[in-house]
C-alpha cells in the first residue's frame, strides 16, 4: 500500500506519514544503496526526505541530492535539511545559529543537494548564545529570496518554540512551522509540554529516533552483548549521553512491549513505529534505515493499525510522559538576550 498523506501543520503542504531520514547515507550506507533506497521509498509513496549538513560533514546531502537528480523526482519531494552543527573543527563560526553561519550553510547545502531551494530548513538545536530574532531574521531573508520555503526547529523545549512564535509575530518575520523532536517508547517526555504546544499552535511534528536508535527493534537482549555492527556495539566511541541510553531499564520496556507486538502479529520494530505514527499531533516520524531490508520493515509499519487496548497496554509498560533512556536533551537554558 502507498503511504498515506498528512497535512504539514498549517502550511497546506501534504507529506507522507513516514519521512525518510538520510543520516546513514555516506556513513553506513554506500551511495549506490542509498540511491536504491530513495527510489524504493518514493515507489511506496514517500514524498518527504530529511537530512542535515552535519551528517557525515555533507556527504549525506550530496548523496541525497544525487539520488533525486538521478530519478528526476526532486520536484515531487518535500526536501528538508538542517544547519547548526560544526562543519569545521578549526573555525568557531562554521556552526551555530548566527546570520553569518546560516547564510553560508544554506548556500553550501543548496550546492550539495543540487537544487535551487530547500523546502524545509531547520535549526538543528536551540542556541542560548544567539538571540532568536537574530536567527529568525536570517531565515526570513532566505525565505523571501526563494531559497527556502519553510523553516523549522529540532529538539526545542516548548517554551523556546513559543518564544520564537512571539518574536516572529513581534518583528513581522516568517515563523517556524514544525518541530523535529525525539519521541519513542523509551522517552515520552515530549508528551508533557511539547506535543500539547504543537497541537495548540498548529505546529507540524516530525519525530526523530522513533525506534530509539534501534533499541526498539528487538535486536538487543538482556544479559547479552550488543550484536556486532549495531549502533551500541562499540560504546567506547560514543558520547556520554549516547551511552546513557543503553541501560538496564530499557529491557523492562522492551520485554513488556514484545508480547503486545506479538499479539498484534508484527515485529517489535513495526509496532513501536506504528505507535509513534498514531500519536496525537504527530505528522511524520523520521525513519533512518541503514539497509533496504530495514527500509521495507519501517515502511510496513505505516500499514499497522493499533487498538485502544494496545495503547492501554503500552501505557502500563511505559506511562505517558515517562523516560527510561534520555533522548530529549538539548540546550534548554534561558536565552541571554531579550527580543
Amino acid at each position: 500500500m502507498a503511504v498515506e498523506m498528512r497535512l504539514f501543520g498549517r502550511t497546506g503542504v501534504q507529506v507522507s506519514k513516514v519521512c525518510l531520514g538520510a543520516m546513514m547515507f555516506g556513513m553506513r550506507t554506500e551511495p549506490a544503496d542509498a540511491y536504491a533506497m530513495v527510489d524504493r521509498a518514493i515507489e511506496r509513496g514517500v514524498n518527504f526526505i530529511d537530512t542535515a549538513n552535519v551528517y557525515s560533514r555533507g556527504r549525506s546531502e550530496t548523496i541525497t541530492g544525487e539520488a533525486l537528480k538521478r530519478n528526476g523526482k526532486r520536484d515531487r519531494m518535500v526536501l528538508a535539511t538542517k544547519f547548526h552543527g560544526a562543519m569545521a573543527d578549526d573555525d568557531p563560526n562554521m556552526r551555530g545559529a548566527s546570520r553569518r553561519h546560516i547564510v553560508a550553510a544554506c548556500e553550501a547545502s543548496l550546492k550539495r543537494l543540487q537544487t535551487d531551494h530547500i523546502d524545509l530548513y531547520q535549526m538543528h538545536r536551540p542556541r542560548s548564545d544567539t538571540a532568536i530574532d537574530e536567527t529568525l531574521r536570517a531565515l526570513d531573508d532566505l525565505v523571501r529570496q526563494g531559497k527556502v520555503r519553510y523553516i523549522g526547529t529540532s529538539t526545542f523545549a516548548a517554551w523556546q518554540f513559543v518564544e520564537s512564535l512571539w518574536a516572529a509575530e513581534r518583528h513581522g518575520l516568517n515563523r517556524f512551522v514544525c518541530e523535529q523532536q525525539p519521541y519513542n517508547l523509551v522517552d515520552r517526555r515530549v508528551e508533557r509540554e511539547l506535543m500539547p504546544m504543537a497541537q495548540t499552535y498548529g505546529v507540524a511534528t516530525i519525530p526523530w529516533s522513533p525506534l530509539a536508535g534501534g533499541l526498539l527493534t528487538g535486536k538487543y537482549r538482556r544479559g547479552e552483548e550488543p550484536p556486532a555492527g549495531t549502533r551500541f556495539a562499540n560504546m567506547a566511541r560514543m558520547r556520554a549521553n549516547q551511552r546513557q541510553r543503553f541501560n538496564e531499564n530499557i529491557f523492562d520496556v522492551i520485554e513488556g512491549l514484545e508480547p503486545i507486538a506479538a499479539d498484534r502479529g508484527v515485529p517489535l520494530s513495526q509496532f513501536a513505529l506504528a505507535w509513534v505514527i498514531a500519536q496525537p499531533g504527530v505528522t511524520s516520524p523520521i525513519i533512518g534505515p541503514r539497509s533496504m531490508e530495514q527500509l521495507d520493515d519501517n515502511l510496513d509499519a505505516a500499514d499497522v493499525s493499533l487498538t485502544a487496548e494496545d495503547f492501554k497496554r503500552v501505557d502500563a509498560v511505559i506511562p505517558p510522559g515517562r523516560m527510561v533512556a534520555p533522548y530529549y536533551e538539548a540546550d534548554f537554558g534561558p536565552h541571554r538576550f531579550r527580543v
